[in-house]
C-alpha cells in the first residue's frame, strides 16, 4: 500500500513537471508581433560602395523608423526622440512627402578604416528606387553619444536635402545648382532646432553662421548672415522657406514622372530671386544686392523671370 502511494505521488509529481515544461515552452515559442503596418525589424543595405549592412531596427513610431548597423553603440537613445520630432516638425511646416509618414534613420558607427567610408550622410527619398522608395537619411560618424554639433547637424541637415529634392509631389532642387550643398541647410537647422525644444543648440550654431564668410556667389559673401536669416526673421520664419517651395512646385518648369513630378531645369540667379520675393511679397532686389553683389546679367534675367512666372506676385 505504501509503494502504491510512493507511486502515485511521483507520477503526480511528474505531472506537475511536465505541465509546467509545457507552459513554459508554449510562452518561449510567442512571438510578439508588431502592429500592422509597422516598418520592418530589418533593412538590408544595398546602395553602393560600403553600404552592405543588415541592419536593425532599434525604435519605432509614427513620426521615424531608427536604424542601425553592427558597430553602433546601441546606448545611444537620443536620435529616437530627435529624429522623431524633427520628421514631425518637417511634416507640419513643409508639407506630406509621398505617402510614407516615416522617415527612415540609418545610423552607423565609425570604428575602423574601413568603416570611415560610411561617414557623413546622404538623404533619399519616396521618389528614389535606391532606398525602396523610402524618405530616408544614411549617416555615419565614430561619436553619436551627444547630441550636439555634427551629431545633431549631420542628420538634420540630410532630412533638409529631403525638403529641397522632394517637396510639394516634385522631385528635384533646381535651387541646388545656386546654394550648393547647401547654404538653405544653414537656416534649415537652425529652424528645426528652434522647434524641437534645442534653442541652446541653436543659439550656438547662429553664433556660428552669423560670423561665416563664404566664397560664391562672390568672395566674401555672407548667406546666412545677410540672405537668409534676414528673410526669415521678417517674413514669417518656416513660413516664408515653406512658401519658396510652394511657389517653384506650382509655377516652376516640370514633367510627370512615376511617381508625381520632377523639374526639368535649374534656376538662374534672377529667376532665384524672383521666387524669394514671391515668398516674401516683397522686391528682394535690394536684399540680393546687398548679400550678393548684382550684375547687368542677373538684371536681365530677373526681368525675364518676372515676365515668364507672372503668378509669383509681389510690388515690381
Amino acid at each position: 500500500m505504501k509503494f502504491s502511494k510512493n507511486i502515485i505521488l511521483v507520477s503526480a509529481m511528474l505531472c506537475v513537471f511536465l505541465a509546467a515544461g509545457c507552459k513554459k515552452n508554449k510562452q518561449t515559442a510567442t512571438v510578439e508581433k508588431d502592429p500592422p503596418g509597422s516598418p520592418p525589424k530589418t533593412w538590408q543595405e544595398h546602395w553602393g560602395g560600403p553600404h552592405t549592412f543588415l541592419l536593425n531596427r532599434v525604435y519605432f513610431d509614427s513620426d521615424v523608423a531608427v536604424y542601425y548597423d553592427p558597430s553602433m553603440d546601441k546606448s545611444v537613445t537620443w536620435p529616437y526622440k530627435t529624429m522623431s520630432d524633427t520628421w514631425k516638425y518637417v511634416k507640419k511646416t513643409y508639407g506630406a512627402f509621398g505617402d510614407s509618414a516615416r522617415l527612415y534613420v540609418v545610423l552607423h558607427g565609425i570604428s575602423t578604416p574601413f568603416e570611415e567610408t560610411l561617414g557623413g550622410g546622404h538623404p533619399a527619398s519616396y521618389f528614389d528606387e535606391s532606398h525602396d522608395y523610402r524618405n530616408a537619411i544614411d549617416c555615419g560618424l565614430g561619436d553619436w553619444k551627444y547630441p550636439t554639433g555634427q551629431q545633431i547637424g549631420i542628420p538634420i541637415h540630410e532630412t533638409g536635402h529631403i525638403v529641397c529634392g522632394a517637396n510639394n509631389g516634385v522631385k528635384g532642387s533646381p535651387s541646388d545648382v545656386l546654394w550648393g550643398d547647401s547654404k538653405f541647410m544653414e537656416i534649415y537647422n537652425y529652424d528645426v532646432l528652434m522647434n524641437i525644444g534645442r534653442q541652446d543648440e541653436a543659439a550656438r550654431v547662429y553664433d556660428q553662421l552669423k560670423a561665416q564668410v563664404d566664397t560664391f556667389p562672390r568672395a566674401g559673401s555672407q548667406w546666412f548672415k545677410n540672405w537668409f536669416y534676414p528673410i526669415y526673421s521678417k517674413y514669417g520664419h518656416a513660413a516664408v522657406l515653406s512658401k519658396y517651395f510652394k511657389l517653384l512646385a506650382a509655377n516652376y518648369p516640370k514633367m510627370a514622372n512615376p511617381h508625381g513630378a520632377e523639374y526639368t531645369q535649374n534656376l538662374n540667379w534672377g529667376e532665384f530671386i524672383h521666387f524669394w520675393s514671391g515668398a516674401t511679397g516683397d522686391n528682394m532686389k535690394a536684399q540680393a544686392t546687398f548679400a550678393f553683389g548684382w550684375t547687368d546679367e542677373w538684371e536681365q534675367q530677373f526681368r525675364q523671370a518676372q515676365k515668364d512666372f507672372p503668378n509669383v506676385k509681389y510690388a515690381y
